[in-house]
């Protein structure tokens, strides 16, 4: 936590603040600005009514750039903490505020398309508009966003382009990294910068990358420009393994990648993280998970190539509808979300993720060192009730690890963070970064990992850290989230 540097009150923030954007666009409600001081990070305290961190002045939501810029003007003329929002699907931290009486920035409200272009295979949006919406209206003219997180129902494009979001799809389209052609952004002294929408340029280094990816602790995304594709369902096969050994199933999704096949879906679970999703067929083995889609003519090459490499191998097949069944029940949305709150307080139990990425030739010494140290260093591992992985992001030279641990609490629900999840945490990206991967794969850095930032990037640091003190040299953009707080 640390203190406001500001010489301005709560009241004056908001009068301010009236003035720039309307009383209406404004909410100081107690209990929503409670609910605006975390995300899900700590979602199993904030079920309980805990909410220990500074608590924001107000939620503000602007409705054009112009009143973005202003807000993040006044903010910064004032030494006023800003954390930026859209989407709030976060699930590291991000959102938390840790300065008391923050603005959080919420552009939700900002959620017109703006174009639709079939030709050059563009969609322009503003940062509310929410990844469901879009989808649905290029859906209805045969065309596709390619992107589908967990989160989509709910997740916003301002969102999903800060946080440098990832999507079940990828290995065929890529992350929101390889989507965003061109977007806008506010700087805190309210530069508003616009980045042109072309297939390519080599004048100078890709400055979209200031952008996407920074958490809001550089700026705020006001609109976006990401590539369509077209939308071809009727061409989907869909495949799954039963295989008795993790890193065999690894091997063979690094056999279809580096050979040249894109799956959309490319996926291995270890036994324990299968019984969560395969009770039903998984019969306590590793389960492997795959789909082709595009022209039916790739889509034909692709399965045969998936079939090839899983013929050459012991396996048992799943049937296909199986797997299809599955994935149209994988996403997650207010009620779901709902019930698993509901089912936590009830039970005194919660589920945690934490995804790394790491080279392919390293993929087991990572999976093994993480279950052993877990289960041998972790002072509640007795509380653990599944401990496991799955790898869903495949790329030419390696792949993600998404550890899973589920485990009942046995503390007091605000030490649940500090006694379960930050250990385990801690242990998983110790051993990523032990063995040269990256301590984050697509959730963010947010305000949890930030003790590890400079060791992730090394002699590189030095980059990241000049974007800070060149685009926010007063530290008012989501202090504490990628960058940990001085003092």
């Amino acid at each position: 936590m640390a203190e406001s540097r500001s010489t301005l009150n709560r009241d004056q923030i908001v009068s301010a603040l009236a003035g720039i954007v309307g009383h209406e666009q404004l909410d100081t409600d107690e209990r929503a600005l409670r609910e605006a001081s975390v995300d899900r990070f700590k979602k199993y305290s904030a079920a309980h009514g805990i909410f220990d961190g500074p608590i924001p002045a107000v939620i503000a939501y602007p409705r054009s750039t112009q009143e973005v810029a202003a807000v993040l003007r006044f903010a910064n003329d004032n030494l006023i903490a800003v954390v930026p929002r859209t989407g709030r699907t976060a699930t590291e931290g991000g959102l938390e505020t840790v300065v008391a009486d923050s603005i959080v920035l919420d552009g939700s409200r900002m959620n017109a398309i703006l174009h639709i272009d079939a030709v050059d295979m563009m969609a322009t949006v503003e940062c509310g508009v929410p990844l469901q919406v879009l989808e649905d209206e290029l859906r209805s003219r045969g065309l596709t966003t390619g992107h589908s997180p967990q989160s989509k129902p709910l997740a916003q494009y301002g969102g999903l382009t800060a946080t440098r979001s990832i999507g079940q799809f990828s290995t065929l389209y890529g992350g929101i990294e390889d989507m965003v052609v061109g977007l806008e952004a506010v700087f805190p002294n309210g530069t508003i910068s616009r980045i042109k929408n072309v297939p390519r340029r080599a004048a100078g280094p890709d400055i979209r990358h200031i952008v996407i990816g920074n958490e809001g602790a550089l700026c705020f995304i006001t609109e976006v420009t990401i590539k369509v594709f077209t939308y071809q369902p009727e061409n989907n096969r869909f495949f799954g393994f039963l295989l008795d050994d993790f890193g065999q199933g690894v091997d063979a999704l690094r056999e279809v990648i580096t050979s040249g096949y894109r799956p959309s879906i490319c996926r291995v679970y270890s036994p324990e993280d299968a019984r969560q999703h395969f009770a039903h067929f998984a019969d306590g083995k590793n389960v492997v998970v795959l789909m082709a889609e595009g022209p039916a003519p790739i889509v034909e090459a692709t399965a045969g190539a998936i079939e090839e490499v899983f013929d050459s191998l012991p396996h048992d097949r799943v049937d296909s509808s199986l797997i299809e069944q599955w994935f149209d029940h994988l996403n997650w949305d207010q009620r779901s979300i709902d019930a698993e709150k509901a089912a936590m307080i009830a039970d005194a139990h919660l589920g945690y993720t934490t995804e790394v990425s790491i080279d392919w030739s390293r993929v087991n010494a990572l999976y093994e060192a993480v279950m052993h140290r877990v289960r041998t260093e972790f002072r509640r591992a007795s509380d653990l009730t599944m401990l496991g992985a799955h790898s869903s992001h495949s790329y030419q030279t390696g792949t993600n690890l998404y550890f899973v641990y589920d485990y009942d609490i046995n503390c007091e629900p605000r030490e649940e963070i500090t006694e379960y999840h930050e250990p385990i945490n801690a242990i998983i990206v110790e051993e990523s970064l032990r063995l040269g991967g990256s301590m984050v794969h697509h959730h963010g850095i947010g305000k949890y990992r930030t003790p590890w930032t400079e060791i992730e990037h090394g002699s590189a640091y030095a980059i990241l850290a000049g974007l800070k003190g060149a685009f926010d040299p007063k530290g008012i953009m989501n202090p504490g989230t990628i960058f940990a707080l001085e003092g």
